[in-house]
Parts: C-alpha cells; structure tokens; sequence
C-alpha cells in the first residue's frame, strides 16, 4: 500500500475544495453558527473540519471507503491484520476487547494494575475478573506489570478462563515480557489482550520496548493521543491470529461507540500514521537522544533521583522500561509528588504526567525538544531550591502488597448495581464496596466494587486524600465516607 496516503485528510481537502454545503448535523455549519467568542478561541479551522464521517466526508453509503481505506493503512503500518478507529479513546477500546474475549459470568484473567477503564468494562459485561497480581517493588513502593510466570500460575489455577489482559506499559513506562505472555495464552489455545495505552510510539523505534503485535499479542489497545500525535480520544486497537474474529470485535465496538464519530480525530489518527512511517524513526532518534539528555542533568539535581533500568527492571520487576517517561522520585527533598506538581504548575507553568507521594513524572514525546527540555530543567532546579516552602509535608501511609490486597467478595456488576448505602469510613471495614476508588492520574483502581474493604486500604486512601491525593471517582471525593452494598 502506498504509505504516503491519507485517506481521510484527501476527503477532507476534497470536501473543502468541492464547496459543500451541509443541511445536516452539525448544527454550526462549518462555523457560521458558532459563537463568535468560541470562534475566537477555537478558530474557524476546527469547525470547518467537524464534517460528518457519511454524507460529509464520504457519501451516504461510505461508497469511497475512506475510513476503511485509513484503518487499512494504518495495520500495514505496524504490522497487525486490523486495525480500528476509536474516537472514544482507548477506554472504549478495551472495552470492546474484553467483551469480544469474554461474557457475563465467564473468567478472564486481569492484570490487578489494570486502568479503571477495564474494571468499567467488567461492570458492564458481568465478566468474572480472575486477578493476577503486579510485581511489586517493597523498597519503592510501585507495581510493575505482573511477570509472565505470575499469568501462567493464573491459568494453572483456572484453566476455564477464556483469556488474558495484561496492561504494558504502565503509566511509569514499564513493561512486562509479552511475548511469554502470548505464548502460555496460546498454549492454552486463549487469546492475550494487551492494554498498551502508553504504546502507540513502540512500533517505531527499535530502541524502544517490543510492541504488543511483535510480541504475538491477538488484541492490542494504543491511545494515539497519549504518545503520539492524536487528538484526546483518538484511539486505534489492534487484531491478528484467528482467536478473536475480526467481526466480533468490529460488532463489539459498534455496541459501546458513538454513531456519531468525530472527523477530527479520524484525521489526527491518519496523518499520525503517515508522519510515524515516513520520519518515525529519524523523529524517535531525536526524542531517545533527549530523554537521555534530560535523565543526565535531572540526576544532577541535588534531592532528585532518575529511576532508570538499573532500578525498574530485573528479576521480580518489570521486564522493560520506556524511556521516554522520566520517573523522578524526590524522596530526599522532604515532600510529596503531590505537592511539587501542584507547585511547579503555580510558579512556572509546567504541568506533569503524574505524581504520587514520593515521585513526579514528566512525559517526552517526538514533540518535545531542546526548548521545552530546558524549560522542564530550570522548573525542576528551582523546585529544588524551594523545598523548605513544601514542607512539611504529609505523609501518604502506603500498605505492603499484602495490606493492598483484598477479598473479591461480590462480582463486580453485582456491587456496583445492587443496592448501595454510604456509610462513614470507620464503619466501611470489612463491607464491600459498591463504587471504585481511584487516585488519578494513573487511573488505576485501587477498590473496585465486589473488593471486601480493610483497615489498611482506607487508612491509605483517607491519607492520601489529605496529603493532596485526587480520587475523583468516588461518590466522597474527600474518602471520609464509602459506598458499600447494602446488607440484609
């Protein structure tokens, strides 16, 4: 296929050039519409190109396959056998995912690090999650993706699963070694489902972790507009082999999407995948170059440690690390990521990819360079040199895996939909919980409903509200109080 393509951007040109004139949604007609004061913010040109996927940017009948034509090119890209838009990003993904794999009551095993979006999609299928627990890292208090060895204990104890999601990376960039993965689910004839949302970028660089289709995944999720060049919500999931048929999948995210997919985000997805097969690599060798760069003078900051290979990968760890997420655990400077994040955004408007209570991430990309290095550089120098102003600090009380861990008393479509009361938190010990609880970002649940709550959780949870941790999607963003199934 000819790379150089771009379908849905060509459409988009043609529909411009030929004078269209819509009498159908959307309801600001190429702008005119619009309020001038969002026009002055927005611009014209974000009007002009929210046009209709059928009669707008193709016909009534999708007769010039434009999309089609997109998601094609975008599979030869990187080496899958489909490939799907999703402009609901990947949340809808792995959704669809999940159900093409598994149904209401039937096991699937679950990486327990999962995004909250999978635990979403277990609510709404009624799919039994068999959890398969991270790695973790006592000294530095984070989970790495579970081991390889870990996913095929889970099938030694459930053989009736009918698969496996793993997510990989992490929000920290570490990874886990899907290609064992793939093989133990392919020995039990089950597909491997990886959510690979901070992946988009692997498949063009060979210096970065192996991507999930070079690994023998059968389903993989990437969400573009993390780590490459898409708009929020541009998503693109990824098919191969014969344990997932491509209908059930395409059937399956027809069920979840919107009827109503945005052209912006079709044309980011598709301009991305032609900007990635023609300067990718050169781009990629530009951005590696500069993490490194950055890691080197980061370490020079006196109080901020790198975390790099030598700390995340190894035996008990992860199996690998991109880097171009820049982990920087500040420890030593007294305070929490909380705080620091929240300072560095006042004082020099610089916003982070995540903090938690003892490290802040900043997030490269082929975007990135020398400018918006050094302007990371000099924010993290003078945060250095601000310390004393972010103490004291409190402190985030952070169990051991084994406190993290709780009791799957209830499916979790059932907690979630069954009835509920809110009960103040001293009296939740011990209930199940009905809703999900979850410090954001990363977004990954640390309750999910059916989770029989202890003492150790909510003291951690309660902590880190109070220490500047955000849990938005409990029903008390505060955590001073818990929705629990109700009892009889």
């Amino acid at each position: 296929m000819d790379q150089s393509e771009a379908p849905v951007l060509d459409a988009l040109a043609a529909y411009h050039s030929s004078g269209q004139t819509p009498f159908t949604p959307p309801g600001h007609k190429q702008a005119r519409g619009a309020d001038p004061r969002v026009r002055a913010v927005l611009g014209d040109a974000v009007f002009h190109s929210d046009v209709l996927a059928t009669s707008g940017l193709d016909d009534r009948t999708s007769s010039h396959g434009v999309l089609e034509r997109a998601q094609e090119l975008m599979a030869e890209a990187v080496g899958a056998e489909h490939a799907f838009f999703s402009t609901c990003g990947s949340s809808l993904s792995v959704k669809s995912a999940m159900l093409s794999v598994a149904g209401p009551h039937e096991e699937l095993l679950v990486g327990r690090d999962a995004h909250k979006a999978v635990v979403s999609g277990l609510i709404l299928s009624g799919i039994r999650p068999v959890w398969v627990e991270p790695s973790w890292d006592p000294e530095r208090h984070l989970a790495h993706p579970p081991s390889a060895q870990a996913f095929a204990d889970a099938f030694a104890a459930h053989p009736d699963v009918k698969g496996a999601l793993v997510t990989s990376p992490t929000p920290y960039g570490t990874s886990t070694d899907l290609a064992a993965i793939a093989r133990i689910c392919h020995e039990h004839g089950k597909p491997l489902i990886v959510d690979e949302a901070w992946g988009a970028h692997l498949p063009f660089h060979p210096d970065l972790p192996t991507w999930a289709m070079d690994a023998g995944a059968d389903v993989c999720v990437t969400s573009v507009h993390k780590m490459g060049s898409g708009l929020e919500q541009g998503s693109v999931f990824h098919l191969q082999g014969d344990l997932v048929k491509p209908e059930v999948l395409k059937s399956r995210e027809d069920l979840l999407g919107t009827t109503s997919p945005s052209v912006l985000i079709y044309a980011a997805l598709d301009g991305w995948r032609r900007q990635m097969v023609e300067h990718g690599r050169a781009l990629y060798d530009d951005a590696l170059a500069l993490a490194e760069s950055v890691r080197k003078r980061i370490a020079e900051i006196d109080g901020m440690h790198v975390h790099g290979r030598e700390d995340f990968c190894g035996p008990g760890r992860a199996f690998d690390l991109d880097p171009l997420q820049i982990i920087i655990d500040i420890t030593e400077l007294r305070t929490t990521g909380y705080r620091a994040a929240d300072w560095l955004r006042e004082h020099h408007q610089i916003n982070l990819h995540l903090s938690d209570h003892r490290r802040i991430s900043a997030q490269l990309t082929h975007a990135d360079g020398p400018d918006t290095a050094d302007r990371l550089l000099e924010a993290l120098r003078d945060l250095a040199e601000h310390a004393d102003d972010l103490r004291p600090a409190r402190m985030v009380d952070v169990p051991d895996p084994e406190g993290l861990r709780m009791e799957s008393a209830a499916l979790p479509r059932d907690a979630f939909f069954g009835p509920a009361e809110q009960v103040p938190l001293d009296r939740a010990v011990g209930r199940i919980s009905a809703e999900m609880l979850t410090p954001y970002p990363p977004g990954i649940p640390v309750v999910v409903p059916g989770d029989r709550l202890t003492e150790e959780v909510l003291r951690y949870l309660r902590s880190g509200v109070e220490a500047g941790m955000v849990v938005p999607d409990a029903a008390d963003s505060e955590v001073k109080s818990i929705r629990v199934t109700a009892e009889d």
